[in-house]
């Protein structure tokens, strides 16, 4: 009972009290919550308990955190896992609903520093599994859904490209489950928050690594197609899919086989196939060896 005591009371201790609104880690935070964008400073906001403990497990670096003033038993469960020189900032209910975009907030919020990374890095990643390249892709569940399937099934990592939801969307944040604080990604920042998929490719080509599309109709079949060696598989806009001057960059096109009823599948559920069963040829390679 006595440790409990002095935790809590060590978390209210590290909390500032902030009412008003224009304090310039509450504007960075409703900045880049709205924006769904990078701070000028680099970092990305997120919120919910549970994310903020996969942003702690990944091993990110905070620049602050924000409590409910209704939600303090919170900071007695976090604080002892954040560094002492981050900022925790303690916030009256209505001010801090009116910073993040939930409907139902958990009362904790935070400004947390991604992880970068070059194509270069991806690249040489191809060799234990295959690259993913996003065009259009719109839908932040869809995105959400393969950051989460990329990062179980071995992904060398995601390019996202021109019109593609931005990483920092707060439902991407929520719908990938805290993969993508450790998936390995290019994209743009702040504005420009695409990568040019045109350069992306032309670097993939020079690295020998072979470029596959995925398309709802006609193609080779996924249990015919070779995806044991260094690929990126690219996937477009959930309606009219891949642009056609990417399409006619790519060496090989790759239908997943279903029912003719279903007109095509959703871009989630289509890209984490295609990465299971490139697991799945590359786990079978391993076990022959």
């Amino acid at each position: 009972m006595k440790k409990s005591t002095e935790a809590a009371s060590s978390a209210h201790q590290r909390l500032r009290r902030i009412e008003g609104r224009h304090n310039p880690l509450i504007k960075q935070l409703r900045l880049a919550f709205s924006r769904a964008e990078l701070t000028e400073g680099g970092d990305c906001a997120i919120e919910g308990l549970r994310i903020l403990e996969e942003a702690i497990r990944s091993g990110l670096r905070f620049s602050a955190v924000f409590f409910r003033e209704s939600a303090q038993e919170r900071a007695e469960r976090l604080l002892p896992q954040i560094g002492a020189q981050v900022e925790t900032l303690l916030l009256p209910d209505k001010l801090f609903d009116s910073l993040v975009p939930s409907e139902s907030p958990q009362g904790v919020a935070a400004l947390v520093r991604l992880k970068t990374f070059s194509i270069d890095d991806l690249i040489e990643r191809t060799q234990v599994g295959p690259m993913i390249g996003l065009a259009g892709l719109q839908d932040p569940g869809n995105l959400g859904t393969i950051l989460r399937s990329a990062e179980a099934f071995g992904c060398a990592g995601i390019a996202l490209g021109e019109g593609t939801v931005s990483v920092h969307n707060s439902k991407v944040v929520r719908a990938s489950a805290g993969s993508v604080f450790r998936l390995p990604m290019i994209h743009g920042h702040g504005k420009v928050a695409a990568a040019k998929l045109k350069d992306v490719v032309g670097k993939l080509r020079s690295q020998g690594v072979r470029l596959l599309a995925t398309s709802s109709h006609k193609g080779t079949p996924l249990d015919q197609a070779d995806l044991k060696s260094a690929a990126a598989i690219f996937f477009g806009n959930e309606g009219s899919g891949l642009p056609r001057d990417l399409m006619a960059e790519m060496d090989e096109v790759v239908v997943i086989p279903h029912s003719e009823q279903v007109e095509s599948l959703n871009a989630g559920v289509a890209a984490s196939i295609v990465l299971y069963e490139a697991a799945r040829q590359r786990k079978l390679l391993a076990s022959s060896r």
